[in-house]
């Protein structure tokens, strides 16, 4: 890590993490729950947030909480993530955790004083990357996900969420009333995913609304045999299916105005280049504006799936692993932050977060910060220095004003 600053500057903070969990391979970071990159960026945030005073208390979820004032009832909590996806960017997630961060440290400079308690708060798993449910800590938090379905949970090692964290001395995971009673308001700052900022020629806007979303996973049962010896007509190779399922999602989704549909991760058993796989495994991520025509690609895709499964005498299935209805972010949080920002643009996202799993729950709201690329879950993703002071002021602002 880079020398620490001593003042409140989210760049700053970025470049003292910015060597933790970097992907020679990918490009980008690999920062997964509780691998070695998570823990030194979780013992990062600890130290950081224990040099501005704030007590740090860890749920039993593996949600670090860092409290200005104590803890109790009615606070107000900002923050975001760590974790990453494989390859992601730098500021997907640990942005909004460094501007919580530095909005704190500005505050307390100021001599600010708070009226309710004040929480930056550090959910686990948000990408879902090792055991494939993304928000799983503000999931398991607000209870979300049952103890059946996080009990099965396991990453692609075998090894079980439930040990995991029993291994991080974190041994009852699930519904934490106790947490989600203490958050009286959650404002997640957030880099865009996307290029609305872009095009409006503004470096911060607050979210309205998350798109329909959800993952499934497909699997398709073959027979593994050898690519040099077998004859075409004699295969049943589940990888032909597996490809129809890519082809039928990007078609899908093409026929509905505002829908996405991708399968971005493919695992053929045993995957060696010589040999016709046994078994491959697919997820797809589908999101939409509607529930109906969610339901309606995920529908093709597995008819296209089930059919070219037969055509090549394969065994096929297609589970639902998360879903995830629209999020309107409350009106009366929006119109406020808006206001107090200076009638900032309003937006909507297609990118899931924690604060859309806490919305069902407590008020929540969002603040997006310019990305100059518009690109993001890879290596290109990054936001504009001016776009980066700009979200520490506007969440300075909204603290000012909430709490």
């Amino acid at each position: 890590m880079t020398e620490p600053v001593t003042e409140f500057d989210a760049l700053g903070l970025l470049r003292e993490i910015e060597d933790i969990g970097r992907d020679p391979r990918r490009g980008g970071y690999s920062r997964h729950l509780l691998d070695d990159a998570d823990r030194d960026l979780r013992d990062w945030f600890i130290e950081r947030a224990v040099r501005l005073g704030l007590e740090v208390t860890i749920d039993r979820n593996a949600n670090l909480w860092a409290w200005w004032g104590t803890p109790g009832p009615d606070a107000f909590v900002t923050g975001s993530h760590l974790d990453s996806v494989p390859g992601g960017g730098a500021h997907d997630g640990p942005l909004g955790v460094v501007s919580a961060l530095a909005a704190v440290e500005r505050l307390q400079a100021q001599g600010f004083v708070p009226t309710r308690p004040i929480a930056v708060v550090v959910f686990a798993e948000e990408e879902g990357s090792r055991f494939g449910i993304a928000c799983l800590g503000s999931r398991l938090l607000s209870g979300a996900i049952t103890p059946s379905r996080f009990g099965e949970l396991t990453d692609a090692a075998g090894r079980r969420f439930v040990d995991v964290a029993r291994d991080a001395s974190l041994p009852d995971p699930g519904y934490d009333a106790e947490s989600l009673a203490r958050i009286g308001v959650y404002v997640e700052l957030h880099v865009e995913q996307g290029k609305g900022l872009i095009d409006l020629g503004a470096p911060v806007a607050v979210g309205s609304s998350i798109l329909e979303h959800g993952r499934w996973r497909i699997d398709v049962r073959g027979q593994g045999n050898h690519a040099g010896t077998t004859e075409i007509a004699d295969r049943r190779d589940p990888m032909l299916p597996a490809a129809a399922a890519v082809l039928a999602a990007r078609r899908a989704a093409g026929l509905r105005s505002g829908s996405r549909a991708t399968i971005g991760r493919l695992e053929p058993v045993p995957g060696g280049t010589n040999v016709i796989a046994s078994r491959v495994s697919a997820w797809m991520d589908v999101r939409a504006e509607t529930e109906k025509d969610t339901r309606d690609i995920v529908a093709e895709v597995q008819a296209a799936v089930a059919d070219a499964a037969a055509a090549e005498g394969c065994d096929a299935s297609v589970v639902e692993e998360s879903y995830s209805g629209e999020v309107r972010f409350d009106p009366q949080l929006r119109d406020r932050i808006a206001a107090t920002l200076g009638a900032v643009p309003v937006l909507p996202t297609g990118a899931g977060h924690d604060a859309g799993v806490l919305a069902a729950h407590v008020p929540t709201a969002m603040l997006f910060v310019r990305n100059p690329s518009g690109i993001s879950h890879a290596p290109e993703e990054g936001a504009d220095d001016a776009a980066v002071h700009a979200g520490v002021d506007a969440l300075v602002r909204t603290i000012e004003d909430l709490a």
